[in-house]
């Protein structure tokens, strides 16, 4: 339906708003004296900059096809995220671009796929390869961030919004950011031991992120002095989070909510292939991973995480339940965060395409049902 309009709460304010489309665009979005009939809420769809895979589909495959891609932002969609950053994570350099120009071929070739990805997110392989900071990509593939590999990531994403995170202390490391922003890349710090004095110089630089601060690390670390302290004392660093309960602690996730501008962090579910799918083995690239009924993805008869099996609206919900607040709170970071942290269109507001999360609450403001409403 390219015109009409829907009469709830707002998720961004919880006030009364009437909002009106025309042509699949909104026409006005008004606050209102009267309250919705009905427990509604509309707001932003969710934005996932970090997704490796989805609902059975692992992105890092070669022949991944067109309808692969479907199922999974379809599926995706019903998890009320309207948008995502495609991940390719650490394997040989010519599989990964080999992947990323298959993937963007794709994309373009349909529309329902180039509304869905929005851009690229590249980890890796300009990575730290010591033990336990490269987490579960591969050590043996880690390469430098020349000027000449940044560049062929840039050209093989064309125009569109590109993520590349990379640890700055490798060898070449603070020229690849260099390099990667004068390419208009976003960069984001990961995966990395670097000492305080490495990270300031990157943030000095310019806006930069982190990637899901509390993992990409040792489980056992410095109590005195550790990459997580040094990036919580590094200003002007945007910090993604998983809210899971598993690679963020809920007291660790309370504590950099109290540390870190509210402005400055987003989060994003880091998903494989197990998110939106049931228990059982699942690939991430060359590993093949366990997920118990738990939803928590491990590297087989050990305990570290690879990964994650958590929906976006699910991470709504965990997010709100870690920080005792009610989701409204949270719902922002995990919409309107990421997509300001990538300079993409920040969703529900006038002159922006009429796309929008739907929610239904029951007396206790819980979730009870939600869906994603797209009107292109």
């Amino acid at each position: 339906m390219s015109h009409g309009q829907i009469h709830a709460w707002n998720i961004l304010d919880r006030k009364p708003v009437l909002a009106k489309w025309e042509e699949g665009l909104f026409t006005e979005i008004t606050p209102t004296d009267e309250p919705p009939a009905e427990a509604k809420w509309i707001g932003p769809p969710l934005l996932d900059l970090q997704v490796n895979g989805f609902a059975g589909i692992d992105f890092q495959q070669d022949d991944i096809s067109e309808a692969d891609l479907l199922h999974a932002v379809e599926q995706l969609a019903q998890a009320c995220c309207d948008q995502i950053l495609f991940t390719l994570v650490t394997d040989d350099w010519e599989a990964m671009t080999r992947r990323l120009a298959r993937a963007r071929q794709l994309r373009d070739a349909h529309p329902a796929l180039g509304r869905a990805i929005a851009g690229w997110h590249i980890e890796g392989p300009f990575l730290s390869a010591e033990t336990g900071y490269c987490g579960a990509h591969p050590a043996d593939k880690m390469l430098r961030p020349t000027p000449e590999r940044v560049a062929e990531l840039r050209e093989l994403a064309g125009d569109d919004p590109l993520l590349l995170t990379m640890a700055p202390e490798v060898n070449g490391g603070l020229k690849g950011f260099a390099t990667a922003r004068e390419l208009g890349i976003r960069v984001s710090i990961g995966h990395t031991n670097a000492p305080g004095h490495i990270l300031r110089r990157v943030t000095a630089a310019g806006p930069a992120g982190f990637t899901h601060l509390g993992n990409g690390c040792p489980a056992t670390l410095d109590r005195a002095d550790n990459i997580l302290w040094r990036a919580l004392d590094t200003p002007g660093l945007t910090c993604g989070l998983i809210p899971d309960r598993w690679h963020v602690s809920p007291a660790l996730f309370r504590l950099i909510h109290r540390l870190v501008d509210p402005d400055s962090i987003y989060y994003t579910t880091d998903a494989m292939a197990a998110a939106g799918a049931p228990p059982g083995k699942y690939r991430l690239g060359q590993l093949e991973l366990e997920v118990g009924p738990e939803q928590i993805v491990r590297l087989p008869g050990t305990p570290n995480l690879a990964g994650s099996a958590l929906t976006p609206i699910e991470g709504v919900r965990r997010a709100a339940d870690m920080l005792d607040c009610d989701w409204q709170d949270v719902w922002p970071k995990f919409s309107r965060a990421p997509a300001r942290f990538m300079g993409l269109e920040e969703g529900f507001s006038v002159g922006a395409a009429a796309n929008f999360a739907l929610i239904e609450t029951d007396t206790a403001n819980r979730i009870v049902s939600h869906s994603l409403r797209t009107l292109h």
